[in-house]
């Protein structure tokens, strides 16, 4: 994975390249002082992994963020403080480290990041036999559809989770929701579509996946009323 370590002080760009330097799978490209700086290099480069602190002079981090459009690569945001965490989270990125970070918290940032480089350029294909079929590097492999638990949307990727891992696939939920089977899978959030049949409980306007909260919008309340043919 290349990435690019985006932070206004020096002291901390050396600190995320030492940790940087002490995992095999990652490459620092090169460092930036400022976001606008960052913006300006991620129109020419390809970057996989962005390593962006919040609070700089100019543009802050989380402007970078909304402004790079479908030029954003993956990002884990370092920061002092937690406060911006909602917000950040908000912007679907892979992670919220709190600095000085910590190695194995890193390292686990990491794993998050590379686990959604890894998937993003895989296209689904649904089969007439019930089957979800993940294009990965020219290689179709095969998810039965009723190990989906729920997708979803986070940016311009859709995560689709089974009980053993996710799958983060570069498409719209609104792909999906018109491949997947109507019976057997329904949006009940812009940013979700669950399968009816995993459904453990309801309550409050959320449901239970598997210790999954899922909420439900207003909206869609009515119609997944009908579909469980509620008393």
């Amino acid at each position: 994975m290349n990435c690019l370590i985006v932070d206004d002080n020096k002291l901390a760009r050396t600190a995320m390249k030492q940790l940087a330097s002490h995992v095999v799978q990652l490459h620092a490209v090169g460092e930036c002082s400022s976001a606008m700086e960052a913006y300006n290099l991620l129109q020419k480069e390809k970057i996989d992994l962005l390593l962006l602190d919040i609070e700089m002079p100019g543009m802050s981090g989380l402007e970078l963020t909304r402004n790079l459009g479908k030029k954003r690569p993956v990002i884990i945001f370092t920061t002092v403080k937690k406060e911006y965490a909602v917000e950040a989270f908000e912007l679907n990125v892979a992670d919220y480290l709190i600095k000085p970070v910590q190695p194995a918290r890193f390292i686990q940032a990491i794993e998050k990041a590379k686990e959604i480089i890894d998937s993003n350029n895989r296209e689904l294909q649904v089969s007439d036999t019930e089957f979800v079929f993940i294009r990965d590097n020219g290689v179709l492999k095969r998810i039965r559809t009723e190990d989906i638990l729920f997708l979803e949307a986070m940016g311009d990727y859709v995560k689709l989770n089974t009980p053993q891992k996710f799958h983060a696939i570069h498409t719209t939920l609104k792909a999906l929701e018109e491949k997947l089977p109507a019976g057997k899978f329904m949006r009940v959030h812009r940013s979700y579509i669950i399968a009816l049949d995993k459904i453990e409980s309801i309550e409050d306007g959320t449901i239970i996946i598997q210790k999954n909260t899922i909420p439900v919008a207003d909206a869609y309340r009515s119609a997944l009323n009908n579909k469980l043919n509620l008393l």
